[in-house]
């Protein structure tokens, strides 16, 4: 029996965790619930079903996903409106039946292959009903191999993020030309993350996401310009490019050079003020796209790299290309055309077989490269990786002494990499503003959001006051750690 179209009362809360990835899903989500008739509420306490969309990359992330459906869980009870959790994204996905008899307090958990139905499925679970845990599997093999066969296939695949439709679909957002949107805003924020694909054929030995995500699959240029246009509609003034590998983008699309293509349409809708590129891999990065990401008004000098380590033989094993000339040279050519670049970075510590002489070319790659951010892991095992089987592995204590080394190492790197802004012009996106201090928050064209350090602009007493999404033209005058601190000019 198919259950009822819920009614206006019939409430919802989205809880996201994890990248900016899964922030796109759950616009998805809430824009699929709300073409379906759904209520959207911010709070999990006045919500009939609280959906928390999970985080299964790392230990930690694992930790405070299950921490979050628990909290949701709690809010269950008498006189309490929130009546069902369930645990959808990365989690669920990847431990489905496994997560769902370890951890009862979720009502349900539902792989990605629900989310076209997730209306009918909260409707039936609100109404007591029972519906069945996902199964896990290796999303890898739903797409075939070759990548220029796989758009042919994708029809019966779901792809969270990728707003792929079904004809029965009520009434989602409609852009004036092109595809229709599958999207809901679940802030007001002046910047947005816009999925360019999903999955990765990469097979890094550490790495569980493509298990999970599936294999590399671009979404097409029509859909995200689309999209891109309705979120300049919802007063969005940066664009962020997200995938799992920004740099395959167009493979599966027989040309490799549309990502170059793709930038210049996006920084044309109007309204959108910049775009912002995130995820390369170092080993794939073309010197056409360091053109392009230079050459495009509107694209922000800014390159998301993931190098992971910076010794050879250690990135051999974990399955990745490259060493500390090899990245240093990468840098030199990302600053000759872009010499005002904000460039971060991800590595990982304590990995099987690491030896001080790797720690010593880690230590040495990054005091060279005066990188802006930079993002330290503690290598963990994760569940069906090859690097889960490797010999040499290191204690828990011996990481955790080299977590703590090389995030001081890295806090004073990036705090003095923000001293070399000091006199620098920047455009600050605003995003924050404390009227009574007169303190303006936001961001300049190289800082990523979220994590990579924030500008604060100090406004002059009596002079106009921004509004968050403006752009305003300001000079480094000082630093606070990563953030840099402005004045308008």
């Amino acid at each position: 029996m198919t259950p009822p179209h819920p009614s206006a009362d019939k409430s919802v809360a989205l809880v996201t965790l994890g990248c900016t990835r899964n922030e796109v899903d759950s616009e998805e989500l809430a824009g699929r619930l709300l073409a379906e008739g759904w209520r959207l509420v911010d709070d999990a306490s006045e919500a009939d079903v609280a959906v928390v969309n999970t985080c299964g990359f790392v230990e930690q992330a694992k930790k405070d996903s299950i921490d979050a459906l628990l909290e949701a869980s709690d809010l269950k009870g008498e006189g309490s409106r929130t009546q069902k959790v369930v645990a959808v994204g990365c989690l669920a996905e990847r431990y489905g039946k496994e997560l769902a008899d370890q951890l009862p307090e979720a009502d349900a958990v539902l792989g990605f292959d629900s989310y076209r139905d997730m209306s009918a499925h909260l409707q039936t679970i609100l109404a007591g009903g029972h519906v069945e845990s996902h199964t896990p599997g290796d999303r890898r093999t739903l797409l075939p191999l070759t990548p220029v066969e796989r758009q042919q296939g994708s029809a019966s695949v779901a792809l969270p993020g990728h707003g792929d439709a079904r004809p029965d679909l009520g009434d989602v957002p409609t852009p004036a030309s092109g595809p229709r949107v599958i999207r809901a805003r679940l802030d007001g924020r002046p910047w947005a993350p816009l999925k360019i694909a999903s999955g990765c054929d990469r097979r890094c030995s550490f790495c569980a996401i493509p298990m999970f995500r599936g294999a590399f699959l671009s979404r097409r240029p029509a859909d995200i310009v689309a999209e891109g246009r309705w979120l300049a509609e919802q007063g969005v003034k940066e664009l962020f490019l997200v995938s799992e590998n920004s740099t395959s983008y167009g493979k599966d699309l027989g040309d490799l050079a549309l990502l170059e293509k793709l930038l210049p349409e996006l920084t044309a809708i109007e309204g959108i003020e910049r775009v912002r590129v995130s995820y390369l891999q170092p080993a794939e990065i073309r010197p056409g796209l360091l053109r392009a990401m230079a050459d495009t008004p509107g694209v922000v000098p800014y390159y998301d790299i993931s190098f992971q380590h910076a010794s050879e033989p250690l990135l051999r094993s974990m399955r990745r290309f490259g060493s500390r000339e090899a990245f240093l040279e990468l840098l030199g050519r990302v600053r000759a055309d872009a010499p005002e670049a904000g460039i971060r970075c991800n590595v990982i510590v304590g990995f099987p077989g690491e030896t001080e002489a790797d720690l010593d070319e880690l230590e040495a790659f990054l005091t060279e490269a005066r990188l802006d951010v930079v993002g330290v892991f503690g290598y963990s095992d994760e569940d069906g990786t090859e690097a889960e089987g490797y010999a040499g592995k290191l204690g828990p204590e011996v990481v955790a002494e080299r977590l703590d080394r090389f995030t001081r190492l890295v806090e004073e790197l990036n705090a003095q990499r923000a001293e070399e802004r000091v006199g620098e012009r920047v455009l600050v996106l605003v995003e924050e503003i404390d009227d009574e201090e007169g303190t303006v928050v936001g961001r300049a064209d190289f800082q990523g959001p979220d994590v990579d350090g924030v500008t604060i602009v100090h406004v002059p007493e009596g002079a106009p006051a921004p509004q968050v999404g403006d752009l305003v033209p300001a000079v480094v005058v000082g630093t606070e750690g990563i953030d840099l601190v402005a004045e308008p000019r």
